[in-house]
């Protein structure tokens, strides 16, 4: 089981909107389009929030080939959407795991 990780910084002008767009739009998209079996969506605590808080999306992949076929399919044109609805009023950076038991 791989875990597609996504850690997302959110200035604090947006954060309810962003949050509300996560849960009702881009998570449903990821998912759907994505052949993702389940997700996480957290907030990060004991971080520095000046600037805004932070959250984790998590989509876990059955195997390689389901994220290597999202990243092909569908990830430019869902993280262009972001950049179209939130501009720079976020940074996030990926990163993937494997669950290890």
């Amino acid at each position: 089981m791989l875990i597609y990780n996504v850690t997302t910084k959110v200035s604090w002008a947006i954060h309810e909107a962003w949050v509300k767009w996560m849960l009702e739009k881009h998570i449903p998209e990821v998912m759907e389009k994505g052949g993702f079996s389940e997700y996480r969506f957290a907030r990060l605590l004991e971080t520095d929030e000046t600037e805004g808080p932070t959250y984790t999306t998590q989509f876990y992949a059955a195997n390689r080939d389901v994220y290597e076929r999202y990243l092909a399919e569908h990830a430019t044109a869902l993280r262009k959407d972001a950049l179209d609805n939130w501009g720079d009023q976020f940074i996030g950076f990926r990163s993937l795991m494997e669950l290890v038991n």
